[in-house]
């Protein structure tokens, strides 16, 4: 009984904030349409892709179809074929670029692949939400692994990509050599503690945004993707505030691959069904893992980190670094690179 009247009241929370966020994001159109409805409405047509993304320093863009789903998945690599496998999985709304400086750091010792997740970039995006469960996602990434060729990998996720890494090291342990994951806490520290904490909540404002068909794209592509470059670049949300900063160039190429007729829906799937898959009923990380956090996330409480390392029956390390932002390999990828360096060659002993 009591199971019933908590999943009532979760789903009731669910559906009433996605209300109050529809709501909120509306008053936001109009008010911007109002100020002038010809800027509100303007889109730039982005007709080739910016220079940066065919930097040969970056690797090489390559494609593998999946046998199940039948889907191509888009990727880029950089080292050696035959090195141990680094596997990198990006967040939102990102996509493989987000990951250049790893690229470049990590190819000599390592095969490094920055993958574009299902529905991104030139990756396939199937057109129902129901093609982006969680479960849908675990297999892409055991699948590609196959396809590589490799039965392990060193596993590097940030944001939602770090929700995935999480839920591969959970599901397929012998898959994970070790676990790298950059500003999400453990799936099950996230759920329990949005419920607890109305500042979480607030900050996760836009997973219950998501859930409303349509709106959410619409929203993100007014004027010119003002939203998407505010992400990334204001004092509250954005890269380098001691860090590095996003390039003209960078930043044209993220609006660039989102631009695109329909390329955001397949990202914003991701979220639609977040809320019927979690919490998990298995949750235990026996591999070894690092957790590296931005201090100054504009999405994420800090104290989730902390509490993540109940989780991880194994080697745990936890690195928080101040005036970091939530978009931590790219705002400060020198002290990045140089933990997961340290990580790597360290020898991690299991927990008795």
């Amino acid at each position: 009984m009591m199971v019933t009247i908590r999943s009532l009241l979760f789903w009731s929370l669910v559906y009433c904030y996605c209300g109050l966020c529809a709501s909120i994001h509306l008053l936001k159109l109009l008010w911007s349409i109002g100020k002038g409805p010809a800027q509100t409405f303007r889109r730039v047509t982005r007709e080739h892709p910016p220079a940066c993304m065919n930097d040969p320093s970056l690797g090489t863009h390559c494609y593998v179809r999946i046998k199940d789903s039948g889907l191509r998945f888009h990727y880029v690599a950089a080292g050696e074929r035959g090195k141990p496998l680094m596997l990198l999985l990006h967040g939102f709304p990102e996509f493989w670029y987000s990951w250049r400086y790893q690229l470049r750091e990590f190819k000599s010792e390592y095969r490094v692949v920055a993958l574009d997740l299902r529905g991104y970039g030139e990756t396939d995006a199937p057109s129902h939400r129901d093609n982006y469960k969680l479960d849908c996602l675990i297999t892409d990434i055991k699948d590609i692994l196959d396809s590589l060729g490799y039965s392990k990998c060193v596993l590097i996720g940030h944001d939602w990509g770090g929700m995935i890494a999480w839920l591969i090291a959970i599901c397929y342990p012998e898959m994970v050599m070790k676990l790298v994951v950059i500003n999400f806490p453990h799936p099950n520290v996230f759920t329990e503690y949005i419920l607890q904490h109305p500042a979480q909540l607030f900050k996760s404002s836009y997973y219950y945004f998501f859930q409303i068909p349509r709106f959410p794209e619409f929203m993100f592509s007014i004027n010119d993707f003002k939203a998407l470059k505010h992400l990334f670049t204001s004092q509250s949300t954005g890269i380098g505030r001691k860090g590095c900063r996003l390039t003209t160039e960078d930043l044209e190429a993220y609006i660039y691959v989102f631009s695109q007729p329909g390329a955001l829906s397949g990202p914003i799937n991701h979220y639609r069904n977040i809320f019927s898959c979690l919490p998990l009923k298995h949750h235990m990380v026996t591999t070894p893992t690092l957790l590296l956090w931005g201090e100054k996330d504009a999405f994420m409480e800090v104290e989730m980190a902390e509490v993540t390392k109940i989780y991880v029956k194994n080697y745990f390390r936890l690195t928080i670094l101040s005036e970091a932002s939530h978009w931590l390999q790219q705002d400060q990828p020198d002290i990045v690179n140089k933990l997961i360096w340290t990580f790597l060659k360290e020898e991690t002993r299991k927990k008795d």
